[in-house]
């Protein structure tokens, strides 16, 4: 691993400590932040104490007491500001599913635990980062922030939404620590897709089961209502911002080796459309006189949300007993190639691999939508395994070290290329 863009005391720092950084994720690990109910309390406790260095000014943010989030920041050369997010709840788990103790095990190069991947992996790596520069007395090239922060698995408002909207956070750039490895594959993440959430409800009439035709059934009604969206407007090819050429291209070469390019390029192309949730009938031999179901409807980043909401009720117009009863949507964001953050995270990842560094959209989206909605230019980027949400979910170690040697680069990089920038745009200005 190339260590030669850290400022030498760093480097040495992480290089004589990493069994500090393995010790930081156990014990991370250890605090269980299942959410629901997602209670942080007693974490981010712990991380004031671990964090409390002359050179760090720590400070607490909550609407919610069970849920609070805390804020680092070392003040830098310049007065830019480069922020390193980590959400501190993780999914739930079923500890009887698990081979090892899911509040954290360690088994050789592999450490197990809820959240081990997904991210409090990369929260050590953060923590072990503000460590390095504080406790060797060095002054980061930009301001450096750590937002650690709750309840983002179940999107909800107690975390980052609080920071933004109670606070004067406003970094220039940030990146957050979302596993972006497959299957020996790396890259970084820098698009992400909208959705649509449905809730359809159908209307029928009920009859004995012995005898339908008297009757209408509102679960037919309603199966035909999806297939009908998936027939006709999960088929009309999605208009994208031609900007999104180029990452739509990288994200295809990342998936197809899993996917197969076709399907990927159609992931990106069309719609994706899933029932996730049907409801309706209240026994077996009666004919159901309602249902309802709840659709999630993907976007890719750069297409018109309400252009593909008013094809929705087109495609649905004419079957009068479906109603569309509920809505709520996201905008996908995206950043430009060129964006200096872009560049930083993906010449870090690059530091710590030889294979190629892809620049690609997620499939999903999550905190990095909202800040790129407030206009902070965001990534997400981090080593890690697919085991994020599963049985025996494990970070390895190789990955923990790829994570801090690679977030301890990125403030070099990130200031070179935003100082290249200035200069190109000075001289553009003349």
């Amino acid at each position: 691993m190339d260590t030669s863009h850290l400022p030498i005391a760093v480097a040495e720092y992480l290089s004589d400590n990493r069994s500090e950084l393995f010790e930081l994720t156990k014990t991370l690990v250890g605090y269980d932040t299942q959410n629901p109910p997602g209670q942080t309390r007693t974490i981010v406790e712990w991380l004031e104490n671990t964090l409390d260095e002359p050179a760090l000014s720590v400070e607490r943010f909550e609407v919610d007491p069970r849920k609070p989030n805390l804020v680092a920041t070392l003040p830098g050369q310049t007065n830019r500001t480069l922020c390193f997010n980590g959400h501190l709840d993780t999914v739930p788990f079923h500890e009887s599913d698990w081979s090892y103790d899911p509040l954290g095990e360690r088994d050789g190069e592999k450490i197990y635990g809820r959240g081990t991947t997904d991210m409090k992996g990369a929260v050590a790596a953060m923590i072990q980062i503000a460590l390095s520069y504080a406790r060797t007395g060095t002054e980061p090239p930009v301001t450096l922030q750590f937002a650690f922060v709750s309840d983002e698995e179940t999107g909800g408002d107690a975390g980052l939404t609080t920071l933004l909207e109670t606070t004067g956070f406003d970094p220039h750039a940030c990146v957050i620590g979302e596993t972006t490895a497959r299957n020996g594959r790396h890259s970084v993440s820098v698009a992400d897709r909208g959705k649509i959430w449905l809730t359809l409800e159908a209307s029928g009439k009920a009859a004995h089961g012995s005898r339908p035709m008297i009757g209408e059934n509102a679960i037919d009604h309603l199966t035909e209502a999806v297939q009908q969206l998936r027939g006709d407007f999960g088929q009309q090819e999605l208009s994208v911002d031609s900007s999104m050429d180029e990452i739509i291209t990288e994200s295809v070469n990342f998936y197809q080796p899993e996917a197969g390019a076709e399907a990927t390029r159609n992931l990106y192309r069309y719609p994706t459309i899933n029932l996730g949730t049907i409801e309706g009938g209240t026994a077996i031999n009666t004919v159901p006189a309602s249902a309802c179901a709840r659709v999630d409807i993907r976007l890719t980043a750069g297409v018109d949300t309400r252009e593909a909401l008013s094809g929705i009720r087109n495609c649905l117009t004419g079957m009068d007993n479906i109603e569309i009863t509920d809505i709520s949507w996201t905008r996908g964001s995206y950043e430009s190639l060129e964006s200096p953050i872009v560049e930083a995270s993906a010449q870090a990842a690059g530091h710590v691999v030889d294979e190629r560094v892809h620049r690609r959209s997620a499939t999903g989206g999550g905190d990095a939508k909202v800040l790129r909605h407030n206009d902070i230019p965001t990534v997400e980027f981090g080593f890690g395994t697919q085991t994020a949400h599963g049985t025996d979910e494990y970070t390895t170690t190789e990955a923990l070290v790829r994570n801090a040697i690679s977030y301890g680069t990125l403030p070099v990089l990130y200031e070179q290329l935003t100082s290249v920038n200035r200069w190109s745009q000075h001289s553009m200005d003349q």
